[in-house]
């Protein structure tokens, strides 16, 4: 590619080949001449004057695109379906006269993204889950492992470094039920002229209403759907839009929470994203190990739930039949949308396939803070003991504030030493000791993670599993 010339990074640095392709100009448009072929099939085998002749010509040039022509062409006229139409007519000269018979431009703009947006769906689907499969393994092996709990990124009760994967998953999970709402509700346009009407039709097929339907149900069916929408404009409805980039928003959303999640843990070094032996972090400062994947994820995760604004916007204002302001938006915000969301996804696979938990680390920031988190327990001890809860209560406010006060001075937490020499609490420092286990405070954390697992495992059984590797 010359180098002269500005390119889109999401081409370039992130996204898959099978998402490049799928947006491309050949696919694009060798979906148009299918679409064509399906439409003088169906009006072929229906009774208008079209030969199977002609049909089979069609569609030995689907691929064979003259692009030059078309683009000369469209100089000349200003339209790009007209200018494919007639490419396509030098190369199927025979079928030239019946192209696009009947059709407005939307049958094969529109169609064509349908079918487009449905593929992209359904290989982000398969991202999902590949990204699911590797958090479950994750989670798995962490699952009764303690770790720090936070809530306002304070300290807080601990929780198992698992328990925190199965969080991610779960907000995968709902990402994955809502594209599969979308992908089984989604509905083909078909073949409906300049204002919805069918009007066009209604002349060619002497008013055959039965024979119009079976013509949609036909071309629909071709290319795997199972219904058209039942009434529209010229376009499919653009609010099918809105959805889509609703889902891919949503993709974005739960990978930013992980992400996020991730960077501010590898502040603390208690759990890293993968970092190859020769990786740099930075330019300046040689030691150093940026969470440059994770930050990848937010950074692209951020464009794209801005670049789902741009479908409700459009959705809101088609002005009755339809206006064609919608349509240099389209071009930029769907494809972009699918390729962002496959960037994001290859990302979190590549990160989520190579976590590494810092175990050690992870235990010491645990029992820094236990001593704070176990003083519920020792103050219902010793209640048992037959101490008074209320006194006891702020006993432990006074020596927690006190011990706070020395830590910040930069000395070592005394909180256990003040509380076995306060007879208040009747227990001794090796009593106190025996309470410092930190799997004593993790509740039902490994037995959630099992059952979110199980819950899963029948959706995942099948799940192929990819690095998700970037090479830049």
């Amino acid at each position: 590619m010359s180098k002269d010339i500005y390119e889109s990074p999401l081409a370039s640095r992130y996204a898959s080949k099978y998402m490049l392709h799928l947006f491309s100009p050949d696919m694009r448009f060798q979906t148009w001449r299918r679409l064509w072929v399906e439409l003088a099939r169906a009006e072929h085998e229906l009774g208008l004057p079209i030969t199977a002749e002609q049909v089979a010509e069609l569609e030995a040039h689907v691929t064979d695109i003259d692009y030059a022509a078309a683009e000369q062409r469209e100089k000349e006229v200003r339209h790009d379906v007209m200018a494919h139409v007639y490419a396509y007519g030098l190369a199927a000269p025979s079928a030239a006269g019946i192209i696009h018979l009947g059709a407005t431009s939307c049958y094969v703009t529109d169609n064509a993204d349908l079918i487009l947006y449905r593929d992209g769906l359904r290989y982000l689907r398969g991202q999902i889950l590949s990204v699911l499969v590797n958090l479950a393994a994750f989670a798995r092996q962490y699952a009764a492992t303690p770790t720090l709990g936070y809530t306002h990124y304070q300290p807080a009760q601990p929780v198992t470094v698992g328990k925190r994967a199965a969080l991610w998953m779960q907000d995968f999970r709902s990402d994955l039920e809502e594209l599969d709402h979308v992908l089984a509700t989604l509905r083909f346009l078909g073949c409906r002229g300049t204002t919805g009407t069918e009007a066009s039709f209604m002349d060619l097929f002497e008013g055959d209403g039965a024979k119009i339907d079976e013509m949609n149900r036909r071309i629909a069916a071709a290319f795997g759907f199972e219904r058209c929408f039942s009434v529209c404009g010229q376009t499919y409805p653009r609010k099918t839009d809105s959805r889509i980039l609703n889902v891919l928003s949503s993709i974005a959303q739960s990978a930013y929470r992980m992400a996020n999640d991730l960077r501010l843990l590898q502040h603390d070094r208690q759990v890293e994203e993968p970092f190859e032996k020769n990786q740099i972090g930075s330019s300046a400062m040689a030691y150093k190990r940026n969470p440059m994947r994770s930050e990848r994820i937010c950074s692209l995760s951020r464009y794209l739930m801005a670049d789902a604004a741009n479908a409700p916007l459009t959705a809101s204002v088609q002005w009755l039949e339809r206006t064609l302001d919608d349509s240099a938006n389209r071009r930029i915000s769907l494809p972009e949308g699918f390729l962002c969301a496959d960037a994001v996804l290859r990302l979190c696979q590549n990160v989520t396939n190579g976590l590494h938990v810092n175990e050690k680390i992870v235990d010491r920031a645990i029992r820094e803070y236990l001593p704070f988190l176990a003083t519920e327990n020792i103050m219902m001890e010793a209640v048992k003991r037959g101490g008074d809860r209320q006194e006891l209560h702020e006993k432990i406010r006074q020596h927690s504030m006190a011990a706070t006060a020395r830590m910040k001075e930069g000395e070592s937490c005394d909180l256990l030493d003040r509380l076995a020499a306060d007879p208040a609490f009747s227990m001794t420092r090796a009593e106190l000791d025996a309470v410092m286990e930190p799997s004593l405070y993790i509740g039902r954390c490994k037995e959630q993670v099992e059952r979110l697992l199980a819950e899963y495992a029948p959706l995942l059984t099948d799940a192929q599993t990819a690095d998700g590797a970037i090479s830049l």
